[in-house]
This record gives C-alpha cells, structure tokens and sequence, in this order.
C-alpha cells in the first residue's frame, strides 16, 4: 500500500467516489426514449383507432346520410338513439335474441374452455407421467393447426351425431383451447414452486386442498388471460356458427348482422346500413368493458415470470 493511499483521509475518498455513484444512479433513472419507436407506436395506435371512430361516428347518422357524407364526421341529424331503438326492436327484437346467444356461447365456451385449460395446464406443469412428451407435441401441433382448416371435419362430426342446428354444435367445439391449455402450462410451471406445493403436501395437505388453496390463487392472472383469450375468440366466432347452424333463433351477433347486411342484395330486401353499424357498436361494447376491467390482471399475467428473484 502506498503512502499517499494511507494518508488520504476518508471523507475525501468518499468525496471522490460521490460523484460517480451519482451519474451512475443518474444514467439508469433516465429511460432511453427513440423518436422511431414512438412514431411506429402513434401509427399502430391510429391504425387501431380509426375503425373504433369511424364506427362510432357512423352509427349517429340515418340511412341516407351514410352516402352522402364523409365517413370521419358526423353529418345531418344525430340518430344515434333512433339507431339503437330500432336495433333492439327490429324484427320482433331479434338483436336481444341474439346477444343472449352469444352470451350463452361465451359463458359455456369460453368458460368451459378456461377451466379445462387450467386444470390440463396445471396437470401437465406440475405432474409427471408417462407419455407427457408426446402431449406436449401434440399440444404444439393443435396450436399451428388453424380452426378453419378443422371446420369441415367437424361439421361431418356433429352430423353424423345429428347435432348441427343447436346450440351444443358451436359450444363443444369452443371447449378446446390448444393456445389456452399452452399458455396455462406454461404459466403454471413458474407460477406455483415446487417447494410450496411440497410444503403444503407435508402438513397433510391432499392434492385437491393443494390446487385450490395453494396454487389456484398464484393462477389467478393466468386465468384471467386465458378466458380474455377464450372470451375474444368465442364471442367474434364467425365460420364455426355459419356452417353449423341454420336457425336464425340460435344465430351469435356475428352471424346474425351478416344476415341483415345480407338483407340488401336480396330480391325486395330492406337495406338497413345503419342499423348494421349500431349493432356492430353495441356487439363490441361488452369486449372493451372486459378488457377495460380485467385489464390489469391480465398485464400481470403477461409479465409473470419475466423478472428472476
């Protein structure tokens, strides 16, 4: 050690070491902010916007102001209650039929499919057995497969069993989630330690008190992201109803504001344009209500497992 090293008195050494510390607290509180990434992020978010406004501005307008104003502003008599009126009581209200069925659909769909993909997802994450290897190609490859290219097989299905035309063929289909049950497996192999659910198992815990009480809260954002996934996907489905049914009673709001925008092309069919574009209004309401209250359960699933403790 040199002399000059003992004879520096220590509150020069921290003296000198301060003002280091400081523009090293200073360089990591600033965040690096590019002029890019935030124009792409503007025009993403436009891009995004601009149908959400153009319908909303549009289902103000009656029939004819439709063409014959600009589709960015409002223009003539604002209609949007008599627009909703009629929507709800056009055709003996058909529109409040059809959103009960698709409400049905989702509750049974999309729930039904949550809960399968919690419990295979949780299985498949913290047991082992025999054969899990190929489960999980076989999980990978159900994912890539798309839904339309299974539609036709599942028509023959369902009417060989004679249950096309009811409610049952759009609903057990809905039942299988490839996507969620892998989300679910994934989540739940960093979400629940294998330490807590050894430690509960020790005090005497059986595995049914285990998932319920021990793992099914640490789930939790993970199930909120799988049934926002689930309930998107059910509530939009489109293809799946139209080639199983045939009864418009049991038609979702997807197929059922095809079949009044349908309306228009046919042999002394009524154009009803406006009441097409308040009902698609009205039909993505519920989806935004949902996202906007589970919005940050389902953040917090997403970046579950992203930090390392």
């Amino acid at each position: 050690m040199s002399t000059n090293t003992l004879l520096t008195p220590p509150t020069v050494k921290a003296h000198r070491s301060r003002p280091r510390i400081r523009n090293r607290r200073s360089s990591h509180a600033r965040p690096t902010r590019s002029v890019l990434l935030t124009v792409l992020t503007a025009l993403v978010g436009i891009y995004a916007l601009i149908p959400l406004v153009w319908l909303l501005i549009n289902a103000t307008k009656t029939q004819p102001d439709l063409f014959s104003s600009f589709g960015l502003w409002f223009s003539g008599d604002f209609a949007l209650w008599d627009n909703l009126t009629g929507v709800l009581t056009y055709n003996d209200g058909v529109f409040g039929r059809w959103f009960l069925n698709t409400l049905m659909y989702v509750v049974l769909g999309a729930g039904g499919a949550t809960l399968l993909a919690l419990l295979g997802g949780y299985g498949l994450a913290k047991f082992n057995f025999p054969g899990k290897r190929a489960v999980f190609a076989v999980v990978i490859g159900a994912v890539a497969v798309p839904g339309t290219a299974l539609a036709v097989p599942t028509f023959l299905m369902f009417a060989n069993l004679g249950l096309t035309n009811t409610p049952w063929s759009v609903i057990i289909p809905s039942l299988i989630s490839p996507f969620g049950l892998y989300l679910m497996w994934t989540f739940a192999a960093d979400a629940v330690p294998d330490e807590i659910m050894e430690a509960a198992r020790i005090d005497g815990a059986s595995e049914a008190r285990t998932f319920f009480q021990v793992a099914l809260p640490m789930l939790a954002p993970g199930i909120v992201t799988v049934l926002l996934f689930t309930v998107v996907a059910t509530w939009n489905n489109y293809f799946l109803p139209l080639i199983m049914l045939r009864d418009p009673d049991w038609y979702p709001l997807t197929l059922g504001l095809n079949a009044w925008n349908q309306q228009a092309t046919t042999a002394g069919g009524e154009a009803i344009f406006n009441l097409v574009i308040t009902g698609a209004l009205l039909t993505i309401l519920p989806l935004i209500a949902v996202f906007l209250l589970l919005q940050r359960y389902w953040q917090s699933g997403l970046a579950a497992g992203s930090v390392k403790e």
